[in-house]
């Protein structure tokens, strides 16, 4: 074993107290599972509990990387915003295909969620723009808000015995289907 894998090994990995996930009492909206823990993170008083990993694909299908804050929610989905001449903005205009990963290490909870990204109206993109603390109060045409439209969702509740609870959420034929997620021994 190496010195840095030894020195990895000791640092502490989640509070010894995390809530539980309960399987059998899932909501059939998983939208309403992800803003119970949302708010359970800013009560919490959790740093940037909207901070996320926003991974798009390059145009070889190679997945990058990002945080970014979650903007809003509403029917539309999961809005984040950006300069319509950014990479990222670029990447979804190629390949609309994205994911969302929010970690909450005060709870040990994890939620992820991928679907297509549509860019939304010019509305709620300069309404977004203008309520930014560095705006001038002049429209930005390059900025734009997407929405993340979700198909599907992972839950995860860690515990301190590394046997995590998993929940997942598929949409199929416009309804949401749930249950565990199990994964291989090994």
């Amino acid at each position: 074993m190496t010195e840095l894998a030894a020195r990895l090994l000791t640092l502490p990995a989640f509070p010894e107290e995390m809530p539980d996930l309960d399987l059998e009492a899932l909501p059939e909206d998983p939208t309403e599972l992800f803003l119970t823990w949302l708010e359970d993170a800013i009560a919490s008083g959790a740093r940037q509990p909207h901070a996320m990993t926003f991974q798009t694909l390059l145009a070889d299908g190679s997945p990058v990387g990002r945080t970014l804050i979650l903007k809003d929610l509403d029917e539309a989905g999961f809005h984040v915003s950006t300069r319509n001449t950014s990479r990222k903005a670029q990447q979804v205009r190629e390949d609309p295909r994205a994911a969302m990963t929010f970690f909450w290490r005060e709870s040990g909870r994890q939620v992820q969620i991928a679907g297509t990204v549509v860019a939304l109206g010019e509305d709620v993109s300069q309404r977004d723009w203008l309520a930014r603390p560095t705006s001038d109060g002049q429209p930005n045409p390059e900025w734009q808000v997407y929405a993340l439209r979700p198909e599907r969702f992972e839950f995860m509740q860690a515990r301190a015995d590394r046997n995590h609870v998993r929940a997942g959420y598929v949409r199929e034929g416009g309804r949401w289907s749930h249950g565990p997620v199990t994964t291989p021994a090994g």
